[in-house]
């Protein structure tokens, strides 16, 4: 059953088309990404599909009585309720039930419980339960845990919360308001790794449909089925996550290429048979051309150019030759700020031509520990040393240094004063900004317009060791991957701080995991570290690295016993839930006889006995919701 479906949608803004002729349809459980280059109207088509923004030409239909749930990249709360009173915002209508269903309750306590009160009471409770009464507040709560946030924070007032801290309040409300299409724009930023995972795995089990941008191709692979793209305004379709879509798109481009050269070699072999009949000039000859022209006609109808791929930013990073073979020691680094400790007992040791990855939770102190390294920030102890002749450049997450008056051109000029003006503009020019747009303020560019900036003045700065804070996280797929293969070719030192699991497997020797107590070192790529913690949430602390095959048999099996155990006991407790359901519908049916609701005495013991039945449903409820939640994480590891 289709949920959506869009025909010929068209929306210009002034002269320039940015969507022309958009048509795609939304079944009831598709899990679609949509990608394409920044500006591409990706966040348009959004806000057209809301209602928000209007469109030139074509339609939209929603089928009847389905919901758009829309998550946009910058939410704007200003909410005086706190989190979790914020997020049960979703839930109102349970809450409604619930008010009604304590009304009923004291009213029927109070003796006023008339046969028609009691069916109300009995109609009400199996709607409130069936609909998810019993478990709204706790699914409210596991939801924001699993998007990051911690218990304490539950109860701050929402406009006290980060920028974004609120985009995952708006997460969580969009996620649990259970609507049959998600519109989800972005919705991988400002969550760290394990909340990203956690996200995963809801929108893998989500009951309906969604629609995802994002440039994160590691998640779009893990939760879209097919992939929207749009290119030079319009739309392509492909089955399959982001990988499977690279791989077709691929193919396609070149199969269309090819016939293209064929077809084009093709007519002019025919136009020389053509121009030769009419050199001939007998009447044989000349129909004949007439006919190879009707021939020609028809080709150039199917001769198809294909599109040119959108402009990326082209580079590669040089380093300055020399340098020590160890290039950054860290010893005993320790930082605490507000009476918080951040990290201590912080030791590494990163070796010529290594690209090593920096990981752990939000909020554990990876961009602290870059300024300790780049000497912006002191450690409260231990000593972090260069080696001989290493020349650092750091990539900064915020950019702060990039919000200002000043022209893009002096801005990079100013960095590299031996250079001159063609030299920049041509350098300028690799990273997409032509002609008058060189002298664009910066306070007035966008995220990734910033970060092409700062990559541009790390290119030029030949450092042979770069510090990079979150390089990936403003650019679109293609500058992503240009970026990822710069890295590859670069001959100098990297150490970098990342959330792309797929840029890190792309690029990493080596991870270092970052916690409160120190910082653990891992060989490999970020695949290969999930797999030599299958004990473990990444997120835990680790002091002793194990081996990517460190896991004994024994502790596999006693894994596999306790995933067993935990399954047994699910199945025990749906069996005592619907033993227990089962007696209490019975119960309610003895509610319901005349005998029983005109003797009030047996009315009021009844309905005791039917609360602390309820009551230990409840509870059988919320151990099922606590071993299923164990589960879920115990075959997790097991995969």
């Amino acid at each position: 059953m289709q949920v959506l479906n869009v025909n010929g949608l068209k929306k210009s803004f002034g002269a320039d088309e940015l969507l022309h002729g958009i048509s795609f349809a939304v079944d009831e459980k598709d899990k679609i990404g949509l990608i394409g280059v920044n500006g591409a109207g990706k966040s348009t088509l959004f806000r057209i599909l809301t209602g928000e923004t209007e469109y030139d030409e074509g339609s939209i239909g929603l089928a009847r009585g389905a919901e758009i749930g829309y998550m946009e990249q910058q939410a704007d709360y200003t909410s005086d309720s706190t989190v979790l009173e914020e997020i049960l915002k979703a839930f109102a209508p349970l809450e409604a039930m619930e008010a009604e269903l304590a009304r009923l309750a004291a009213l029927i306590d109070g003796g006023a419980g008339d046969e028609a009160r009691i069916n109300e009471q009995h109609r009400l409770r199996e709607k409130f339960e069936r609909e998810g009464g019993l478990t709204f507040r706790a699914r409210a709560r596991s939801t924001l845990l699993g998007l990051g946030f911690e218990e304490k924070e539950l109860s701050m007032p929402v406009r006290n919360l980060s920028g974004g801290q609120r985009t995952r309040v708006e997460l969580a409300s969009i996620l649990l308001s259970e609507k049959k299409l998600l519109l989800l724009d972005e919705p991988t930023n400002h969550l760290d790794i394990d909340a990203v995972a956690w996200l995963e795995n809801f929108l893998r089990s989500y009951g309906g449909a969604f629609i995802v941008i994002s440039h994160d191709r590691y998640f779009l692979d893990r939760v879209t089925t097919s992939t929207m793209e749009i290119e030079n305004g319009r739309l392509i379709r492909y089955s399959g996550g982001y990988s499977q879509y690279a791989e077709k798109k691929a193919a396609a481009r070149e199969a269309a290429e090819h016939r293209y050269k064929n077809l084009t070699r093709e007519i002019r072999r025919v136009e020389g048979i053509v121009s030769n009949q009419r050199r001939w000039n007998r009447e044989r000859n000349i129909r004949t051309a007439e006919s190879k022209l009707k021939q020609i006609e028809r080709m150039k109808k199917e001769l198809e150019k294909p599109d040119a791929d959108p402009e990326s930013i082209h580079f590669e990073f040089s380093a300055r030759e020399g340098g020590a073979n160890e290039v950054l020691e860290v010893k005993g680094v320790e930082k605490s700020f507000g009476g918080k400790m951040l990290f201590s007992g912080v030791d590494m040791l990163i070796k010529n031509g290594e690209r090593v990855f920096l990981l752990g939770p939000n909020g554990c102190g990876k961009t602290t520990l870059l300024n300790i390294i780049m000497h912006r920030t002191a450690p409260d102890r231990g000593r972090v040393r260069l080696g001989e002749n290493i020349v650092p450049a750091y990539y900064e997450q915020t950019q702060r240094e990039l919000i200002s008056s000043k022209r893009i051109i002096d801005e990079v000029w100013d960095a590299c004063p031996k250079m001159t003006q063609t030299e920049v503009r041509c350098a300028l020019a690799a990273f997409l900004f032509k002609g008058e747009t060189v002298t664009r303020e910066l306070n007035r560019l966008s995220g990734g317009e910033r970060a092409r900036v700062a990559l541009l003045k790390l290119m030029l700065s030949e450092a042979n060791l770069l510090v990079l804070d979150e390089p990936t996280n403003h650019l679109d797929i293609n500058s992503a991957e240009a970026l990822e293969e710069a890295i590859a070719d670069y001959p100098g030192t990297v150490l970098c701080v990342s959330h792309d699991r797929y840029f890190i497997n792309r690029l990493a020797d080596r991870i270092c995991y970052l916690d409160a107590e120190g910082c653990a070192s891992f060989e490999g790529d970020y695949d290969g570290f999930i797999e030599s913690l299958p004990e473990r949430k990444p997120e835990e602390t680790v002091k002793k690295p194990p081996s990517l095959n460190a896991v004994s048999y024994r502790e596999k099996k006693e894994r596999q016993s306790l995933l067993r155990r935990t399954q047994g006991r699910i199945s025990r407790v749906e069996e005592e839930i619907a033993r227990s359901e089962a007696a209490i519908e019975k119960l309610e049916g003895r509610l319901c006889l005349p005998e029983v609701a005109g003797d009030r005495s047996r009315l009021l013991e009844l309905s005791g006995e039917l609360d602390h039945m309820r009551g230990e449903l409840d509870g059988l409820y919320s151990q099922w919701e606590e071993l299923s939640s164990s589960l879920e994480e115990l075959t997790a590891e097991e995969l």
